[in-house]
């Protein structure tokens, strides 16, 4: 008898932070993180369409029925104490609201307890908490990099702004108090 290992997972909806529980197959034949369109428009999560859309293959190779995939969701996921964000590939007519495939299982080499069905992370490998599937002709590490660097130069504009802006209070402080005491 089949029978197929799930855990339960946290997904956060990253535009309003909410969070939903949900039930998710560990695949090891699958090497895309997919969650049912069904399911993503039921629970309202903004989609990304895809520069271009990729077609889906069967385990035989041989391309599958559906339309390719045109769109992911960029998600929080949680799972024992484990927090990580990555974009999963929306798919139609599925049964598992979300799959959690070999690339996910690879990175987080989970000990699984086939008799009780359970998984337990205990081993990460350096990767986890970074987003380890490729996203469009990059690997997520390498366009996670770029938006943290984009992101921390941001923040470092910010910071010399804010500092720009106080100086500049008090500079002009110094200024009024300059003219009421007519120096």
């Amino acid at each position: 008898m089949l029978r197929e290992v799930t855990v339960k997972i946290g997904l956060e909806r990253i535009d309003i932070q909410k969070g939903i529980m949900v039930e998710a197959l560990l695949d090891s034949g699958a090497t895309g993180l997919v969650m049912s369109s069904e399911f993503a428009r039921k629970q309202g999560f903004k989609l990304k369409k895809l520069e271009r859309p990729m077609n889906v293959r069967n385990v035989d190779e041989s391309l599958n029925k559906e339309r390719p995939i045109e769109n992911t969701v960029k998600v929080n996921i949680y799972y024992q104490g484990h927090r990580e964000r990555t974009e999963i590939d929306v798919i139609r007519e599925q049964k598992w609201t979300v799959i959690l495939e070999m690339p996910w299982l690879a990175c987080h080499n989970p000990e699984i307890y086939w008799r009780t069905r359970e998984a337990k992370i205990m081993r990460c490998l350096e990767e986890c908490g970074k987003q380890w599937r490729p996203v469009q002709g990059k690997l997520g590490w390498e366009k996670q990099k770029e938006e943290e660097v984009k992101e921390e130069a941001g923040k470092k504009r910010e910071e010399k702004d804010k500092k720009k802006k106080q100086k500049k209070g008090k500079t002009v402080e110094v200024k009024r108090v300059a003219e009421k005491w007519e120096i």
